[in-house]
C-alpha cells in the first residue's frame, strides 16, 4: 500500500504548541499525529490512529493468547451498579455525571469492574464456568482536575481492561500470572524501557497490585529499585519502624524560648547555642515537624489531620493522596487556621493534636485533629518541635512518656539511599509512566454486587476477581516518550504509521519515477510505503521526515545521477549509499521482509 504525502490530511507545524510540557505531547501535535480539542481531550489523526491501531492489535493478540474473550461496554452507564459498589460517591469530582430526559442518573464511565461482575452474574452460574477472562478496549471518562502532558494524563482516553474470575485464591493466582506473562510480552513488543514495580493498590482493594511503568525522566510516577531486586511506586513503599527506645534518662521536656525560628535550620542552631543536649548536637532529624490537611471524603465529610515527621523529612504528597484515597487531602489553609486557634501555625506540638487525649467515650470536639505519625517517632524516641505557643519549642519530648499519636502513617518523601524495606540494600530513584497495573481484586465487586456460583458441592461460592489495565491510548505517547530525539518521532518498526518513507528529493521526471518505480515494487512485497511526493525542497522533505519519525527512509535525489539512493534509519541517523537496482532488496532485508 501506497500513501501520498501529497494527498495525506497531515499538516506538520515548525513551533511546539504552547501547552506542550512533555516531549510526546510536542512532536505528536508538531507532527499531525493529534490535535487539541479541549483541555485533556483530543482529536486522532490519521498518522496517529495508524500508530494508535497497531498498538491496540499488539494487546488483542497477547490478550486473546491467554484465552481472554473480547466484549465491548457501553460508555453511557447507570448509577445503579456504581452505587452498589459505593464507587458512585468514592469517585468524587472525577466522575462525569449526567441526568437523562427521565431524570435518571447516569455516568460515563471511568472504569468499568461493575459491568464485568454483573455481565458473568447474569451469565455464568456454576463453577464449570470458571475459569473465565473477559477484556474490552474502550474509552474511558475521568474529569481529571489537571489535565496535562496530552495523551499522558487526559479526561477521555482509551484503556484495555480485563477481569478473571475464579473459583478461590490459588485460581485467581493463576489467572494473575497469565496476565502478568501477556503483559510482558506486550511492552516488549512495543519497544520501550519499562519496569514492574509493587503497587498501592488504593481505591481498588485487593490485595497483589502491581504496576507496569515506561521508564522516562519527566514521567509523574516515581518508583525506587534496590540492588537487591526491590522494585515499588513510592505510594507502595512502607518504611520499616525504628526500634523502639528505652527513654530513662532523657531529661524531662521543657519548654524554651526560639524566637526567630522559622525554618528547621534556624530551630535547630538555636538549640544547640541556647539548650543543647548532652549526647551530642541537635540535628534535624531530632525535630518533629507536624503538618496538617483538610481531608474530604467522597461524601462530602471533613476531618483535620497532623501528620507528625522528622523535621528532614517532607510529606510526599502523592504517597499521602494514595494513602487517604479515596478521599482528597489539601493542606491548611490560613482560614483552616484561624478556625482552630488552638493549633499555632509554625509552632505546634504534639499535646495539641491527636484524638487520643480524650477520655475513654468522649466524643471529638469540632475542632479535634487526628494525629498521626512517621514509623520513625516510636516510644522512647526524643523530640524537638512547637510548644503550642508562638516563639516556643519543647525540648526533650518523648512519645509514650509525654504524648501518645493516634496511631503512623508512612507518607514522608522517600531518598536515594534509603534502605530497601526488605533488606535487600539501598534504594535509588528514578521515574516513569504508568503503561500497566494490575491487581488482585479478590471478592470486593462480587460481594458488593452479588456474584455467586455453584460450587462442586452445589453451595453458592463468592467468586474471586482479578483487574488488569493497560493504558492503550497513552501507550502511543509512552513510546514517543521513550524513542524521540531533538528533531522529531523516532518509532519503532512495530508501532509506525509506515514501514518505510520514500522521499523524492530533487526536479526532475526521473528521480519522481525512481521513486514512485521503489515505492511500487516495496508496496507489492506487502511493505506499507509512505512516498513523499509533494513540490517541496528537500530540506522541508528530510525535515518532516525526522519529524514523522518513520524507522527507515529511501531518499531519491542527486545521487540518481551516479546510479544510488540512499537509505537512512531513523533511530541510528546513519546513511548508507546503494545501487538503485538494489534499493527494494535492501530495505527488504532491513525491515525484516
Amino acid at each position: 500500500m501506497i500513501t501520498r504525502m501529497s494527498q495525506l490530511f497531515v499538516r506538520t507545524l515548525r513551533e511546539d504548541p504552547a501547552d506542550a510540557e512533555v516531549p510526546s505531547h510536542r512532536w505528536l501535535v508538531r507532527a499531525g499525529y493529534i490535535r487539541r480539542v479541549a483541555p485533556g481531550i483530543y482529536s486522532w489523526l490519521p498518522l496517529g490512529l495508524r500508530v494508535y491501531h497497531k498498538v491496540e492489535q499488539i494487546v488483542r493478540e497477547e490478550m486473546d493468547a491467554i484465552g481472554a474473550q473480547e466484549v465491548r461496554f457501553p460508555g453511557l452507564l447507570p448509577r445503579e451498579p456504581y452505587e452498589a459498589s459505593n464507587r458512585w460517591t468514592e469517585y468524587g469530582d472525577n466522575l462525569f455525571r449526567l441526568v437523562d430526559r427521565k431524570g435518571a442518573d447516569m455516568l460515563l464511565g471511568p472504569t468499568h469492574e461493575e459491568m464485568f461482575t454483573l455481565m458473568v452474574k447474569d451469565l455464568c452460574n456454576s463453577y464449570k464456568d470458571l475459569p473465565l477472562f473477559l477484556y474490552q478496549i474502550q474509552i474511558k471518562y475521568r474529569d481529571e482536575a489537571r489535565p496535562r502532558a496530552g495523551l499522558l494524563r487526559g479526561r477521555e482516553f482509551v484503556m484495555k481492561d480485563s477481569y478473571s474470575f475464579d473459583m478461590d485464591q490459588a485460581g485467581l493466582d493463576a489467572s494473575y500470572q497469565a496476565h502478568r506473562g501477556a503483559y510482558i510480552k506486550i511492552f516488549d513488543r512495543l519497544g520501550f524501557d519499562y519496569v514492574i514495580v509493587n503497587a498501592h493498590s488504593g481505591a481498588m482493594g485487593g490485595s497483589a497490585s502491581e504496576e507496569f511503568l515506561a521508564i522516562a525522566s519527566n514521567g509523574e510516577d516515581t518508583f525506587v529499585v534496590s540492588p537487591g531486586g526491590f522494585a515499588a511506586n513510592v505510594e507502595a513503599v512502607q518504611r520499616r519502624p525504628a526500634a523502639e527506645q528505652d527513654p530513662t534518662d532523657v531529661p524531662a521536656a521543657k519548654v524554651h524560648d526560639t524566637p526567630d525560628s522559622p525554618t528547621i535550620d534556624t530551630l535547630v542552631a538555636q538549640a544547640n547555642a541556647l539548650f543543647p543536649r548532652e549526647d551530642r548536637p541537635w540535628q534535624a532529624h531530632d525535630t518533629l515537624k507536624n503538618v496538617v490537611f483538610k481531608v474530604t471524603h467522597p461524601d462530602g465529610r471533613t476531618e483535620a489531620l497532623a501528620v507528625g515527621l522528622p523535621g528532614d523529612r517532607e510529606v510526599d504528597v502523592k504517597r499521602l493522596e494514595s494513602a487517604v484515597s479515596p478521599a482528597v487531602a489539601e493542606p491548611f489553609t490560613d482560614e483552616d487556621f484561624q478556625a482552630r486557634p488552638k493549633l499555632v501555625k509554625g509552632y505546634m506540638g504534639p499535646l495539641a493534636l491527636g484524638l487520643g487525649q480524650l477520655a475513654d467515650g468522649q466524643t471529638p470536639p469540632p475542632d479535634a485533629v487526628r494525629y498521626l505519625v512517621d514509623p520513625a517517632v516510636v516510644p522512647g524516641t526524643r523530640w524537638l518541635t512547637g510548644a503550642d505557643e508562638f516563639g516556643k519549642h519543647v525540648a526533650d519530648l518523648v512519645v509514650g512518656r509525654d504524648f501518645t499519636p493516634d496511631g503512623y502513617l508512612d507518607v514522608a518523601e522517600i531518598r536515594d539511599g534509603d534502605l530497601a524495606p526488605d533488606g535487600s540494600g539501598p534504594l535509588s530513584l528514578a521515574r516513569g509512566i504508568e503503561m500497566g497495573h494490575i491487581f488482585q481484586l479478590g471478592t470486593k465487586y462480587a460481594e458488593a454486587l452479588g456474584l455467586k456460583v455453584l460450587d462442586a458441592n452445589g453451595k453458592l461460592q463468592t467468586v474471586t476477581m482479578g483487574s488488569y489495565g493497560i493504558g492503550v491510548s497513552r501507550a502511543v505517547a509512552a513510546v514517543a516518550e521513550g524513542t524521540c530525539d531533538e528533531k522529531g518521532l523516532c518509532w519503532p518498526r512495530a508501532v509506525a504509521p509506515y514501514d518505510v518513507e520514500v522521499m523524492s528529493a530533487g526536479k526532475g521526471d526521473q528521480i519522481a519515477d525512481t521513486a514512485e518505480r521503489i515505492a511500487a515494487e516495496l508496496a507489492e512485497r506487502g511493505v506499507c510505503v509512505l512516498l513523499d511526493d509533494r513540490k517541496a525542497s528537500p530540506g522541508v522533505k528530510f525535515a518532516d521526515a525526522e519529524l514523522l519519525g518513520m524507522p527507515t527512509s529511501v531518499v531519491v535525489g542527486r545521487l540518481l545521477a551516479d546510479g544510488k539512493v540512499e537509505i537512512r534509519d531513523r533511530k541510528s541517523g546513519s546513511a548508507r549509499q546503494v545501487l538503485v537496482g538494489d534499493a527494494v532488496a535492501e530495505v527488504l532485508a532491513e525491515i525484516g521482509r
